[in-house]
């Protein structure tokens, strides 16, 4: 019985070490798997919004997220808000050249929030 366990046993693993380095009829070695691309990259013909960020998916690799892909990503969302804070700020100070000559002032912080008791 034990010998015929063996000889099972060493004709399965023959039959795997064949089946992955490609002996026999098949076309070769085990197909090499692509690697998961970015389904929906964000848009590079405009500006990215909210609903851009929610539908963002990152394709999942052997350790995660693939770093290419977030690092990507998130470089974009950086460059994205730096110009979109690079804008506000010359709004404000091109609002606030007008509103310093008439004496009025205009305040840009959120009020804080008033407690309703």
């Amino acid at each position: 019985m034990f010998l015929f366990l063996v000889i099972a046993l060493a004709v399965v693993v023959a039959a795997v070490t064949l089946a992955v380095v490609g002996g026999g009829e098949g076309t070769g070695p085990l197909p090499e798997v692509a690697p998961e691309l970015l389904h929906d990259p964000l848009p590079e013909d405009r500006p990215v919004d909210r609903a851009d960020v929610d539908r963002l998916r990152f394709p999942l690799a052997v350790r995660g997220y693939r770093m290419a892909d977030v690092d990507d990503a998130l470089n974009r969302l950086a460059a994205e808000l730096a110009e979109r804070d690079a804008r506000i700020a010359d709004l404000e100070s091109a609002l606030a050249g007008p509103q310093a000559r008439t004496g009025h002032q205009v305040s840009f912080e959120k009020p804080a929030p008033e407690d309703h008791q």
